[in-house]
């Protein structure tokens, strides 16, 4: 098998969500996570609209506490969780780095929402993959506002600008294993 196949299917094999309360607070030096937004400026993009934008945070806690804040303030008393607020507060604690991930719509109206959205999703893809090869722990998180306007909002952004999610970037002492449910052979149609 050639050997550059083999090391990004050993990447893409090995990668695996590691959600920031399993990870050690080690920090992972900024020359790497620029390398990581390198690997995220070549994914895809149809007409060069490269509508990938990113916000990083170096101290997670920042986000973190905002986060939980516009939960308390947004949500319904009847809604609201204490112990979800108190995740959303503290996931930063053992983070290194938190990268919000934003699609900014391109100005080619040929070009439609999804396929924007879709370059965006695979830029994250190659900060995960570039993670995993770094040895790096990454978790890629929609939870709580990050998909709610209010979220649009403190970042100042467009109504047709979407976060498409947030990475959490750090250092873990255990990897898990990974699986799949579903075998390849029912995925698959040949024609």
């Amino acid at each position: 098998m050639d050997s550059k196949f083999s090391a990004i299917a050993e990447v893409i094999k090995n990668r695996r969500t590691i959600k920031p309360f399993m990870m050690n607070g080690d920090k992972v030096p900024d020359e790497q996570v620029i390398q990581l937004l390198e690997l995220a400026d070549w994914a895809p993009t149809h007409g060069y609209t490269e509508p990938w934008r990113f916000v990083v945070y170096n101290e997670p806690t920042k986000f973190c506490q905002a986060h939980a804040e516009m939960y308390r303030q947004y949500t319904p008393a009847d809604s609201f969780i204490e112990a979800s607020y108190n995740n959303f507060y503290t996931q930063g604690d053992k983070v290194s780095h938190v990268i919000i991930a934003i699609m900014q719509r391109g100005d080619l109206p040929k070009i439609p929402a999804f396929e924007e959205a879709a370059a965006t999703a695979a830029a994250i893809q190659n900060i995960l993959s570039g993670a995993t090869a770094l040895n790096i722990a990454s978790f890629w998180s929609t939870g709580g506002m990050i998909l709610k306007p209010q979220m649009k909002s403190f970042l100042n952004l467009r109504d047709e600008d979407e976060v498409m999610g947030v990475v959490y970037l750090g250092y873990a002492d255990e990897h898990p294993k990974g699986t799949r449910k579903i075998p390849l052979s029912e995925k698959i149609k040949w024609v």
